[in-house]
């Protein structure tokens, strides 16, 4: 009989240990140790794009069940289109990678643009760690000295590709305020229109992030060569003063939709989208994770010395936002291509 209690209470304990283990097992935990997971950033190192993700880079890996190891890797092309294609349609579906490029990305398929092999509402969004707000600046050779003297005269601006948010803010600045901008495009990114600034190549730049200013063109603002001269998105910020604001030149209701549609976008500042058909509870994880760093101290400490801005936006707000853009009305997109797409 004792043999018998012996061996029952032996196998009740037995029975106990994997009761508690399958309980405390978290089975997302478990998929992320060990692995690696990559942020895919679509511009160049040494761009706001990357800087940002590095400094995520840093500190994710604390906050996503099981610590995988985090690395950051840059795939350039097509202003960031080319990323966002390899997002969608070729990266690995598990919830191991996730990536980020200008906000315009994003709206891509919306203004008809046919190399970006994407449906954006399916992406899972992740959180977006800054909301942009948007300038116009010049250097001291353009002679500027406020936004309006550009409705009467010329100005050589530098631009990446034909989709940048660079080169489609100075379109949308000729198109809905008159401007004469000369747009030169083919520079790989801000850095290397910083560059050509500084070389007098071309004179001024549109559609930089403030964020971007106060942090990697700070020497340059500081010392006045760099003059910001109009704001495109967002509330108006005082620490930029009485400059000019893109509301200030939407006269008409419709005028009013094409500006929140083009600038409206920059509201979704630096971003990150998962795969589509991930495992809806690793995106949940992704999202928790995001913005649990998003708070965490050490990251907060990081992101001051690396001087960057942090200003968060969940998951399901981005995901909202590119949902309500995809569902402005057909005229005020065809009418808002017009200006991004013009010549």
């Amino acid at each position: 009989m004792k043999t018998r209690i012996a061996a029952l209470a032996s196998a009740t304990a037995a029975l106990s240990i994997l009761a508690t283990q399958a309980a405390s097992s978290d089975p997302i935990a478990d998929f992320y140790k060990g692995k690696t997971f990559t942020i895919v950033v679509g511009q160049e190192p040494g761009t706001g794009f990357d800087i940002y993700s590095r400094a995520l880079s840093r500190h994710i890996g604390r906050h996503i069940p099981g610590n995988p190891s985090v690395i950051v890797q840059n795939m350039t092309g097509a202003s960031g289109v080319l990323s966002f294609n390899w997002l969608y349609n070729i990266a690995p579906k598990d919830g191991t990678a996730m990536g980020t490029a200008s906000q315009n990305v994003a709206v891509e398929g919306l203004f008809g643009n046919t190399a970006a092999k994407y449906d954006s509402t399916r992406f899972n969004w992740i959180g977006n760690m800054e909301e942009s707000a948007a300038v116009c600046g010049v250097t001291p050779e353009a002679k500027v000295t406020k936004f309006d003297e550009l409705l009467t005269r010329e100005l050589i601006v530098g631009a990446t590709g034909p989709t940048g948010p660079i080169g489609q803010s100075a379109r949308a600045l000729n198109g809905v305020a008159g401007t004469k901008l000369k747009i030169t495009s083919g520079y790989k990114g801000t850095a290397s229109i910083k560059l050509a600034m500084a070389s007098g190549e071309v004179q001024g730049i549109c559609g930089l992030p403030w964020s971007t200013i106060k942090s990697f063109w700070k020497d340059e603002l500081d010392a006045n060569r760099f003059k910001p001269i109009i704001q495109l998105s967002a509330r108006r910020l005082p620490e930029l003063g009485n400059i000019a604001h893109i509301d200030d030149y939407a006269k008409t209701d419709e005028a009013k939709q094409v500006v929140d549609l083009i600038f409206g976008q920059l509201a979704l500042g630096r971003i990150y989208a998962a795969p589509p058909g991930i495992p809806a509870e690793r995106t949940a994880a992704l999202r928790n994770a995001f913005m649990t760093t998003m708070t965490d101290k050490e990251f907060l400490a990081d992101a001051e010395k690396t001087r960057i801005d942090i200003l968060p936006t969940t998951g399901e707000q981005v995901e909202a936002l590119v949902k309500r853009f995809y569902a402005v009305p057909a005229s005020v997109v065809e009418r808002a291509k017009q200006i991004v797409d013009a010549k």
